[in-house]
């Protein structure tokens, strides 16, 4: 089964609408219409079996070297859920990602503003 048919991330108070472009075996992938967001589902199965959620973004900069030049940088952000075949109900995947969720975005995205601040 996949994800609804677009998707729509919001960044900084714009919807960026990724319709689906791609499926495959255990792996579907949205693509805004402009090609600088992508974001990607996949699962691998094997010992363990990794769910990845990704998001990659890019846009238009000024090149740090050659202000008159303009160049494509990218970034990516994405979480993996390794979990083992048997042993953690869909239910408790879940709980877990709700607890680590809670606390990373708790007061303001805190967490997560220290760890990009270069904070550890």
């Amino acid at each position: 089964m996949s994800l609804a048919d677009p998707n729509t991330i919001t960044i900084s108070g714009s919807g960026i609408v990724l319709p689906r472009v791609s499926t495959g075996e255990n792996k579907s992938e949205y693509m805004s219409g402009d090609g600088y967001n992508r974001l990607t589902v996949s699962h691998d199965y094997g010992k363990r079996i990794r769910r990845m959620i990704r998001f990659d973004t890019s846009k238009i900069a000024a090149d740090v070297f050659d202000t008159s030049e303009n160049v494509r940088k990218s970034m990516s952000n994405y979480i993996v859920f390794d979990v083992p075949d048997v042993g953690y109900t869909p239910a408790e995947q879940l709980a877990v990602w709700v607890g680590f969720n809670t606390w990373l975005t708790a007061t303001s995205n805190a967490v997560i503003s220290k760890a990009l601040g270069g904070e550890s």
